[in-house]
């Protein structure tokens, strides 16, 4: 079965990256100049940097870094020292700045917001992928992530060893309780399996139109909406909230009626319990919590070599 896309550092991601920095950039500024710098700086002062982590974890971002430097159309040069998905080290460099003082100064605090976040994210998911390796369940995030970020965040994941979700609701077929409780009649919600047989016979229909994989995904909340839509054959089966036996059971009904279809697990995933939801043989395990309950990774800028031209 294909899979939901992978976010890479492509032109997608930059054109998302270039909007933020160019807000970032009217936040700081706004119609006037840095104040302070202009004040206190010569307009000739040079100086270098270097991005410094303050505490382990996953990097992130880095790819980000030329196009942020761009948008800032500023004297100045990088140097990239590290490479997304490698481990940080507290104290080691990830990357240097060498320019203009005041362009320096001026891009410093976008550079760091960026990737402090994108390194947060990616550190909380190799978190959740080392409680799970060797184990045949997948760690996938969701579409919970802070509004314009989306696709970073999903990169960020990516960089951890997670998996990437739908990128959007254009990105495949994600059936939920609401679409079964308004695509009834009746004031009688819709059954999974006529959901699903639908979305399969509508996606065939709509196969030219469709840029990405077209998986269809139904959520189903008890065994008997399980049992229901396993025959129909839909690509995944999210079940959404189950206890660990009823999640079992599910694995077992799926080996009954329909081994080829995939189990997703989402709701009350954290790192204290996913271990436990892949030992009942799941394929996937979907959590929010990479993203809304990552924190923003300690990196600083430390200052070297600075003079006057």
């Amino acid at each position: 079965m294909q899979d939901y896309v992978t976010v890479t550092a492509d032109s997608n991601l930059e054109n998302d990256l270039r909007l933020l920095v160019r807000l970032a950039i009217a936040e700081d500024f706004s119609d006037a100049v840095d104040w302070t710098s202009l004040c206190m700086i010569d307009e000739d002062q040079r100086g270098g940097c270097q991005i410094v982590p303050r505490q382990t974890g996953v990097c992130a971002g880095v790819a980000t870094l030329p196009w942020i430097v761009d948008e800032f159309d500023a004297d100045l040069e990088l140097e990239i020292l590290s490479e997304d998905g490698q481990a940080l080290i507290a104290g080691e460099p990830i990357a240097r700045l060498s320019g203009n003082s005041r362009d320096l100064l001026a891009s410093e605090r976008t550079i760091l917001n960026v990737l402090c976040r994108l390194c947060g994210v990616a550190t909380q998911t190799r978190k959740y992928v080392d409680a799970i390796s060797g184990m045949r369940s997948k760690v996938y995030d969701t579409r919970k992530t802070t509004p314009g970020w989306r696709l970073l965040e999903k990169y960020a994941v990516a960089c951890g060893g997670g998996r990437n979700h739908r990128r959007g609701l254009y990105d495949g077929f994600l059936i939920k309780d609401n679409h079964l409780q308004l695509g009834g009649k009746g004031g009688i919600p819709m059954q999974p399996g006529e959901a699903a047989e639908k979305a399969i016979r509508w996606r065939g229909g709509q196969v030219q139109r469709m840029t990405t994989p077209s998986i269809v995904e139904i959520e189903v909340d008890s065994l008997d909406q399980l049992r229901n839509v396993l025959p129909v054959g839909p690509d995944i089966v999210l079940i959404d909230n189950f206890s660990l036996d009823d999640i079992r059971s599910a694995v077992q009904l799926r080996e009954e009626l329909n081994p080829s279809v995939e189990l997703e697990v989402s709701g009350n995933v954290t790192i204290d319990t996913i271990a436990a939801i892949a030992s009942t043989g799941v394929e996937r395990i979907s959590s929010g919590a990479l993203t809304h309950q990552a924190t923003w990774l300690d990196l600083g800028l430390d200052w070297f070599n600075t003079s006057a031209t």
